[in-house]
């Protein structure tokens, strides 16, 4: 199996530095090849100008060959750095990871389907804030609705199987026992990566939505948050 690393954070010795060595090294020890895209020390440049430039073709082919994607970021404003909404924006062309035509009908591909599909996604994500904060009734909101866009607007509209984000919380407190803690549950879950069951969103299908993409009323009723769009 092969993964894609793609990290971002400014200071490689970091607890995001220390969270890519050991999630790196697990995967590698389990007979993985992995990839590593670290954006702040290759100075990405995160602004959409032209489609089709030669440095995103390259990022396109090594996002191709790999069967894991793993995201990991700091959260911050609830949201991932901008020099990796910028690879997002700039990597994830239309005709490449959407846009991508139904051979059958000629429709475009999406939500689990399009040009990412057959793929993993999982994210790692570091915050600062306490864990209740980013949990059920939690004043942030729950950690896979703060990441909705990025989960569902973007791994599963692409194709890809979104899995649920790996959080680490109160950052600014962690001990060396706290810390062997956090790299042992990490390299845990990575082992069981590819055989973890997807974050349950809905597919685009008649059977859920209308043709304005809008739930059927008959389909999760009385719901109208994000949960609706779960099938679990």
């Amino acid at each position: 199996m092969h993964a894609l690393w793609v990290w971002a954070h400014p200071h490689a010795s970091s607890l995001n530095g220390r969270l890519r060595e050991v999630g790196m090294s697990a995967l590698e020890s389990a007979g993985w090849s992995v990839d590593e895209i670290d954006l702040y020390r290759m100075r990405f440049n995160p602004l959409l100008v032209e489609l089709g430039e030669a440095d995103v073709r390259r990022h396109q082919d090594r996002l191709r060959e790999a069967d894991l994607l793993v995201v990991q970021f700091p959260l911050w404003w609830y949201s991932m750095p901008a020099i990796l909404k910028g690879w997002i924006d700039r990597v994830f062309e239309s005709g490449f990871a959407f846009d991508v035509p139904d051979p059958e009908t000629g429709k475009p591909l999406k939500y689990g389907k399009g040009g990412l599909v057959g793929k993993r996604a999982l994210t790692i994500v570091t915050a600062g804030d306490r864990a209740a904060s980013l949990g059920a009734r939690g004043i942030s909101g729950h950690i896979e609705d703060v990441l909705w866009p990025l989960l569902h607007g973007t791994f599963w509209y692409t194709g890809m199987d979104p899995l649920r984000p790996h959080l680490i919380t109160d950052t600014d407190t962690i001990d060396a026992e706290l810390m062997a803690r956090i790299e042992a549950d990490l390299s845990v879950r990575l082992d069981g990566v590819m055989t973890e069951p997807r974050l349950d969103y809905r597919p685009m299908a008649d059977e859920h939505y209308d043709h304005t993409i809008r739930l059927h009323d008959s389909v999760a009723p009385g719901e109208d948050g994000l949960s609706a769009h779960r099938e679990g």
